[in-house]
């Protein structure tokens, strides 16, 4: 509960922090004039409902990423505490999950944080309620709606019936908030032909860990369950960055590694023991590595990225 609370406030209370912050300003200006009854016809209704709330509390955009922040937190807080090294997970989040995505990227960072919580859900093979932690994710960001055909690859029992509420789910995600936006979608990220900067170094980021899992998936102490679901997300992860030098949608493979990243906190979290022998030193040397690895990511990103000039300095206010 400390560190949820202590993320909620570090990201919730930042100020001019991330790269869409004038954007997100104008989604709270143009809720002023918005009730709830306008939700109907509006894409990702639960960020605009999360506005419209904030308005009328008089709580202004730190009250949205505040809220934003919590959601986020608990999904991952929840997936940390689901792995063996709990701690470990969290310190290979903070450099590029939580620094750049949820504090520049407030409704993928809600969507993904209810996503990770379906996450451990569907690592205990509760399909249903996966889908609709991954729905209402989609409710921030329809883009979440696309993980819910994952519980059908990871089925092992009941498998009708877990086809039916998934194919249900993924019709009811798609033609709620994904059909009238779809052509958009298409033309924003594959017929303009935009290019991500830095999306060939954050799919590689997936690619890593998704490697070590493929040579080392026997040793990790994970169900046959968790086995099966992070082999897909690994397969996924690896299509994707071969997918960049062989097509023009580096903007959408880098959207959609976003939700491939909770890929890196368990093959990480796991790692030290996965191919680490008996000898404590020898576990502790790879966690060295892992730490050193990830302290490396943050220092090349906050001195060269090309956009890291929106997250410095940080800033913290409340109202």
């Amino acid at each position: 509960m400390l560190v949820i609370v202590a993320l909620t406030v570090v990201i919730g209370f930042r100020f001019n922090v991330g790269g869409d912050w004038h954007s997100y300003l104008r989604y709270l200006s143009s809720s002023y004039e918005m009730t709830y009854s306008d939700l109907g016809g509006m894409e990702d209704p639960g960020y605009w409902a999360l506005n419209i709330l904030a308005t009328q509390l008089g709580f202004g955009i730190t009250g949205v990423n505040t809220f934003g922040a919590f959601l986020f937190s608990i999904g991952l807080v929840l997936l940390c505490r689901s792995l063996s090294r709990p701690w470990l997970a969290l310190a290979c989040a903070m450099p590029y999950l939580v620094t750049v995505v949820s504090m520049g990227y407030t409704r993928q960072a809600i969507a993904l944080g209810l996503v990770m919580i379906g996450l451990v859900m569907l690592g205990r093979q509760k399909f249903a309620i996966f889908a609709l932690w991954v729905l209402a994710g989609a409710l921030f960001h329809k883009s979440a709606v696309v993980l819910i055909p994952i519980a059908l690859l990871t089925a092992s029992k009941n498998r009708f019936l877990t086809l039916s509420l998934v194919a249900a789910a993924t019709a009811l995600g798609y033609f709620t908030l994904l059909e009238d936006s779809a052509t958009r979608l298409v033309a924003t990220y594959v017929d303009k032909n935009i290019e991500s900067e830095g999306a060939f170094i954050r799919l590689a980021m997936n690619a890593v860990p998704a490697i070590l899992f493929l040579i080392y998936r026997k040793r990790f102490a994970l169900s046959p369950a968790e086995k099966k679901l992070w082999l897909i997300f690994s397969l996924m992860a690896i299509s994707m960055f071969f997918a960049f030098f062989a097509t023009n949608l580096s903007t959408a493979l880098d959207r959609m590694a976003l939700y491939i990243i909770p890929l890196q906190l368990v093959v990480f979290a796991q790692l030290p023991e996965a191919i680490g022998t008996s000898d404590l030193r020898n576990r502790q040397y790879i966690v060295a590595l892992i730490l050193f690895y990830y302290a490396t990511i943050l220092f090349v990103w906050l001195n060269f990225a090309n956009h890291s000039t929106y997250w410095v300095p940080y800033q913290i206010r409340i109202g």
